[in-house]
């Protein structure tokens, strides 16, 4: 294999590792705004503000005890996945919920040939521990669904991550791999997790700050933030030799 990932000379490569530590480079927060809202002024993110609510450090904490509490979904490693939000570009509540980033190919593999080119997505980093997915919500548009279709998007996105949990997305077979060829069946398992795992929690505030909506949720707590992050890229890490494209060979996966 040869070659490298910096492209046309002149261009500035893109990193292939990104990393961010609580004390030196924190994860980048902003605030969770409405797309045409009109704010006269709207304060720096001041991490030392208790009120305002921290939708991904709360979110964090259902997913953890979803892991936790459901048999289905215990396979789920809370701390090698990034939870992070996208803004909507309109208040309509029809459109993108949620959605989980695979940060590893197929079987976990870090890296994934096409034709004679080798790419690698970028890895994230966090307090020293390599991200394996990225689970990201569409705000407000996520905050202002009813209560347990929440919790089904919720069940629905950690249920894709992949069994092994290896940074590749569950599988189903057939021609429909990621939902399976029923996505209307695979959304009333999820339903029927959420169910069994609202039956007698011992424990709902957990997850009661999702029976509200987003402006309720911004007036009592006079703000909600949330962690935004570039989406991974994927990169070119070499180039074979048209014999070694033929063969079919590669560099030595060492994921």
């Amino acid at each position: 294999m040869i070659g490298n990932r910096n492209g046309p000379p002149g261009r500035q490569p893109l990193p292939l590792e990104l990393h961010w530590d609580a004390h030196h480079r924190p994860l980048p927060a902003r605030w969770v705004i409405p797309k045409g809202r009109r704010v006269r002024v709207v304060p720096a993110i001041d991490p030392h503000r208790a009120s305002a609510l921290d939708f991904c450090g709360r979110m964090r904490r259902v997913c953890e005890d979803i892991a936790d509490r459901c048999e289905t979904l215990r396979h789920v490693r809370m701390p090698a996945v990034m939870l992070t939000f996208t803004p909507c570009r309109n208040r309509s509540l029809y459109g993108l919920q949620a959605r989980v980033t695979p940060l590893r190919f197929r079987d976990g593999r870090r890296t994934r040939r096409h034709g004679p080119v080798e790419y690698q997505v970028q890895r994230f980093v966090v307090d020293g521990t390599e991200m394996l997915y990225i689970l990201t919500f569409c705000l407000p548009r996520f905050l202002d669904q009813p209560f347990e279709e929440k919790l089904v998007t919720v069940f629905h996105e950690l249920y894709h991550m992949s069994p092994a949990f290896d940074g590749d997305l569950r599988r189903h077979p057939g021609r429909y791999a990621v939902h399976s060829h029923s996505k209307d069946r695979y959304d009333a398992h999820m339903a029927e997790l959420v169910k069994a795992y609202l039956e007698d929690h011992p424990e709902p505030g957990v997850f009661d700050f999702l029976r509200h909506g987003y402006q309720h949720l911004w007036d009592r707590h006079g703000g909600i933030t949330g962690v935004v992050v570039p989406r991974p890229k994927l990169l070119p890490i070499g180039w074979a030799t048209p014999r070694q494209a033929a063969r079919g060979v590669s560099r030595k996966d060492n994921g």
